[in-house]
């Protein structure tokens, strides 16, 4: 199977060829997609080297998939054309998550209903995706009325640029341009993407609405403060639910223990929860700390951890390509 990965040289464009070899992804030929400043570097695939090519080189090469993780700009412009030449799409940008005509996905709850006819298929929100995964089994259990959710972001989620800087401060140098308006190393910024006429950011409304795309109910409450913190290796969430029904706590532990890609780490005694730490290179969506809300009813609390750009783009993203190529979508 031919693989376009478009954004080949970027944080995440590396982390899904390391998935794709990682998972034995079927590339009989890999193609390394990049902007003009990147064609004809070298990358190294499965111990063979393959050069970077533009957009239109790779669409004549006619890949029968591209993953995509080159931004929204580029992706509103360039996905439109591999997809009118027959090729499908997965993207990782924000372009297409909110288009009604185009499926938002996570495997492990509506891959179903993807088909031959779905050319251009989104890649969720990283915060969102670990989030959903862990919440779709209780919804269909308990059904959800509302979530609150606070969010502790790695910098890899903006990008080497913000990884640069934040090294570049705990060094102690000011030869790096500064990513984010504040200094990150030893602080924390309540603030990721940009702020809305609603007070919100756009990473927060972006959880508020894939969630309720992505798990098909609009009747899901959900608001989200979404906060940057001076880590690498994962985001974590402090996530409040509120149930229409009620609840046995053991039951809880018991589905999400038996819900595919979800570990559940939680026994405080010994200090065991989740942490971005160990979740790091993981492909896993770990879950913790999972205990009533004693201040209402039918109400939970959890800590839910995962590594990305592995679940939250990369590995969501070739899962995605595991299900059309299994399903012979493609």
């Amino acid at each position: 199977m031919k693989v376009a990965v478009v954004g080949a040289t970027g944080l995440v464009g590396g982390e899904i060829m390391k998935v794709l070899t990682e998972r034995n992804f079927p590339v009989t030929e890999l193609i390394p997609v990049a902007s003009e400043r990147s064609v004809g570097k070298q990358i190294e695939f499965k111990g063979k080297q393959y050069t970077v090519v533009g957009f239109e080189d790779a669409i004549k090469m006619k890949p029968d998939v591209a993953i995509f993780s080159a931004g929204g700009g580029t992706s509103t412009k360039i996905a439109p054309l591999f997809a009118e030449a027959g090729i499908t799409v997965v993207d990782n940008s924000s372009a297409w998550r909110m288009d009604p005509t185009k499926k938002l996905v996570v495997p492990e709850i509506n891959a179903y209903t993807l088909t031959k006819e779905d050319k251009i298929i989104a890649n969720p929100n990283c915060s969102t995706i670990q989030m959903v995964v862990v919440l779709n089994p209780l919804h269909l259990k308990y059904k959800i009325k509302r979530v609150v959710v606070s969010t502790y972001q790695s910098v890899t989620g903006t990008g080497k640029a913000a990884v640069d800087q934040l090294f570049a401060e705990r060094e102690g140098r000011t030869d790096v341009p500064a990513v984010y308006p504040h200094k990150i190393d030893l602080n924390v910024l309540p603030h990721i993407d940009v702020f809305l006429d609603n007070g919100y950011t756009k990473e927060e409304m972006k959880m508020v609405n894939e969630t309720k795309k992505i798990m098909m109910d609009d009747a899901i409450a959900v608001t989200a403060t979404t906060v940057r913190i001076p880590t690498i290796g994962g985001h974590s969430e402090a996530v409040n639910i509120e149930f229409e029904n009620e609840f046995d706590l053991q039951e809880v532990f018991d589905i999400l223990s038996n819900t595919e890609g979800v570990i559940v780490q939680d026994d405080p005694k010994n200090f065991v929860y989740p942490m971005p730490i160990n979740a790091h290179g993981k492909d896993e969506v770990f879950v913790g700390r999972i205990r009533r809300d004693e201040t209402q009813p039918k109400t939970l609390n959890m800590w839910i951890v995962a590594d990305n750009l592995r679940k939250g783009a990369a590995t969501n993203a070739v899962q995605i390509a595991e299900y059309l190529s299994k399903n012979n979508l493609l």
